[in-house]
């Protein structure tokens, strides 16, 4: 199955990643931390890979698998930014403009995950 530009949650991560990137240049030159920086690098740009990974899996099994990795690495990501906010390294308004973001996503990968364990087609084209 080809995978068709107007994916939304292999925009959404792909531009996601690509935040967490710019901010983690931004933790490391601004702000000098360089531990949870790269723990928020590292899960952050993880979940497009995933996901990009899930569009190609060989089985719907396969790109369960594969999505559900994604989601724990969204949930992973949460946790960073949380602790960043909270340990002053993010303003409030850096934090809540990127939490939206992976809010968006962790729905995203929760509503898709729950249609294929319940047993339904997800069609990696249409969404």
């Amino acid at each position: 199955m080809d995978m068709k530009k107007d994916n939304v949650i292999v925009d959404k991560s792909f531009d996601f990643a690509v935040r967490i990137v710019k901010l983690y240049q931004h933790l490391n030159s601004e702000k000098k931390e360089f531990v949870l920086s790269k723990q928020l690098l590292r899960s952050g740009t993880s979940i497009g890979a995933n996901v990009s990974e899930a569009i190609r899996g060989q089985s719907q099994a396969d790109f369960y698998a594969k999505l559900s990795i994604a989601l724990k690495e969204a949930n992973e990501t949460d946790y960073w930014l949380r602790l960043l906010y909270k340990t002053d390294y993010l303003t409030e308004k850096e934090y809540n403009s990127i939490y939206n973001d992976i809010n968006e996503i962790i729905a995203l990968l929760v509503s898709i995950t729950k249609t294929l364990k319940n047993g339904g087609k997800y069609e990696k084209n249409k969404q």
